[in-house]
């Protein structure tokens, strides 16, 4: 039975990212139609061409997400041994999230930075950086901050790097905590479809902090928001 299981799950992640590959041709396609369509068009055309624009991008990124999320899954993406400045991450990540939070009437900040270093591939960890603190700016209330720290303990002898990032929106019902870091899951349908979230971001973070050796928890605040903590074995700087 488990290995039944074990070759579901394997067929599952080939059918996935071999979807994915063939959506990137047609899509491209469109993108090219769409930019000679673009040539031709009256100004009452424009909004109609904004629109596909914007939902021809949605579907690229839905794409990079699915690939990217197979290629972890099947181990094809490796964690390797590059020294990453951590906290110059997390800065530059949400310098460019603050600057995009600004048109939506929200903020980001860094509220405490440690220095310390991690042993991994940069690029994902970015990305597992980036989708938690993008997750956030989407769900703060308007008009409210979304605050990160970074900072540096120790258990049982190793250095740990943790990384929080707190919103101040609805939070999530307790019993789908655990949930929000499985693929395509929603805690609100609705919500989630206005905001052009996929459900696939907190999963990769999880699974790209999972293959460095950390691991991510979710919580709600006593006052509102949610809190979530991305921890990490660090390296000695």
């Amino acid at each position: 039975m488990a290995e039944q299981i074990e070759s579901l799950i394997s067929s599952q992640r080939r059918l996935l990212a071999d979807i994915s590959h063939e959506l990137r041709s047609p899509l491209a396609r469109l993108t090219v139609a769409l930019g000679l369509a673009r040539l031709h068009a009256n100004p009452e055309s424009a909004n109609a061409l904004d629109r596909i624009e914007v939902e021809a991008e949605r579907l690229n990124t839905l794409i990079g997400s699915l690939l990217r999320l197979a290629r972890i899954e099947g181990g094809s993406e490796r964690v390797e041994g590059e020294v990453v400045a951590l906290d110059q991450v997390v800065l530059d990540v949400a310098a460019d999230a603050d600057f995009e939070a600004q048109g939506r009437s929200r903020r980001v900040r860094v509220t405490q930075v440690d220095g310390c270093t991690v042993l991994g591939n940069r690029q994902l960890l970015r990305g597992a950086i980036e989708n938690v603190i993008r997750n956030a700016v989407n769900y703060t209330d308007e008009g409210t901050e979304v605050q990160i720290t970074l900072k540096k303990s120790h258990a049982n002898g190793n250095g740990i790097a943790v990384i929080s990032v707190r919103d101040r929106g609805r939070g999530v019902p307790e019993e789908s905590l655990r949930d929000i870091f499985l693929p395509f899951y929603r805690v609100g349908d609705a919500r989630d479809r206005f905001s052009g979230g996929s459900g696939l971001g907190l999963s990769i973070t999880e699974r790209a902090v999972r293959l460095h050796g950390g691991k991510v928890k979710a919580e709600n605040c006593p006052d509102g928001g949610l809190l979530v903590e991305l921890s990490l074995p660090s390296a000695a700087r």
